[in-house]
């Protein structure tokens, strides 16, 4: 085992965009690991980048407590058991997910972890996507606050994310025309030629407007960007239809309050509906959503895609790629490869 292992924390709340200040890595002696009678000690392994964990940062209400200054920053993974507590049931070398953060070695309760046997035709990091938080978000959120039916218009904003890329799929599933809008050409074509999309619209380009408003008026319209896009969907809604509340990229680093919306008079005269929702308030029908996923991925009908950034320590630089548009799919990070453990 190492002398020392390295951990990144929060060093101070951004107000506005991370920056290098922001976080910042400590190394801790291994001697200083202990580990109790029903805990286990993991080896990071990957590491999931997340939009939500803008908000961690901010000192305020919210579904989660605020990450602490000093506080190694929250992140969910997958890693290997290197050690156990008299109590735990799990084995040495048991590949489980967790709440682990941005470290190389975490100490959690093994109730805490979720053990991960992924089957033939599945990918260990498919936990950290379309069968973990991004997947079981889209899932749940397109098809119980959407509730998209066959025949109908789903419009779905920050596409090519790991979210977006998931609802545009099940949307396609459920028989719906898809509509992805996203911030390349290069994004655009990946979602049309790879995930089937009926059209993708760069809101960077020129015509966007034009080509949004050629869509139609639309029945679900699914929600990662908030702003003046979400502003503009409430604009072109047909009777009945539903807002699905996901996330407000553009909004997570402003400095002050996000921008109201302007059009929602709209929601009134067509009878609409918006809806936020969390995805830990359906954990105990996550196995429905990781049934139907997982069959797709087997069969190919669901498609994935990762953008994978090596090392820990480039875990502060990567995480603003989410803000800016410079990922495309998957978000994570490859912390290490697993020690040679013995089952």
């Amino acid at each position: 085992m190492p002398t020392h292992y390295t951990r990144i924390v929060l060093n101070e709340r951004p107000p506005g965009d991370i920056d290098s200040k922001t976080f910042r890595s400590e190394k801790v002696p291994y001697s200083k690991v202990k580990v109790g009678d029903d805990q286990v000690l993991v080896q990071v392994t990957w590491l999931s980048l997340d939009p939500a964990m803008r908000g961690w940062l901010r000192d305020e209400r919210s579904y989660l407590p605020p990450v602490q200054i000093g506080e190694t920053m929250r992140a969910g993974g997958l890693g290997v058991i290197v050690d156990k507590g008299r109590n735990v049931k799990s084995k040495i070398g048991q590949l489980v997910s967790g709440t682990f953060g941005w470290t190389e070695y975490a100490v959690v309760n093994e109730k805490d972890t979720e053990a991960i046997d992924a089957p033939q035709g599945l990918l260990e990091i498919d936990y950290l996507n379309n069968l973990g938080m991004a997947g079981l978000t889209a899932y749940f959120g397109l098809k119980d606050i959407g509730q998209v039916k066959a025949g109908e218009t789903l419009v779905v904003s920050g596409a090519a994310g790991a979210v977006g890329s998931m609802v545009c799929q099940l949307g396609l599933r459920a028989g719906a025309k898809v509509y992805g809008i996203a911030g390349s050409q290069d994004k655009c074509e990946w979602l049309e030629k790879e995930i089937g999309v009926t059209k993708a619209i760069n809101y960077k380009g020129p015509s966007f407007r034009q080509d949004f408003r050629d869509i139609g008026y639309l029945d679900v319209y699914f929600d990662n960007v908030g702003g003046d896009i979400l502003d503009m969907c409430l604009s072109r809604l047909n009777r009945n239809a539903r807002i699905v509340l996901c996330g407000a990229i553009s909004a997570y680093n402003s400095v002050g309050k996000p921008k109201g919306i302007q059009n929602y008079l709209t929601l009134i005269s067509q009878r609409a509906k918006i809806q936020g929702f969390i995805v830990f308030d359906y954990v105990k029908r996550y196995p429905e959503a990781i049934a139907e996923i997982s069959q797709g991925l087997r069969d190919g009908s669901i498609k994935r895609k990762f953008h994978i950034v090596e090392g820990l320590e480039n875990a502060p630089s990567a995480l603003p790629l989410l803000f800016s548009g410079g990922n495309t799919g998957k978000l994570v990070v490859k912390v290490a490869e697993p020690l040679q453990t013995k089952l």
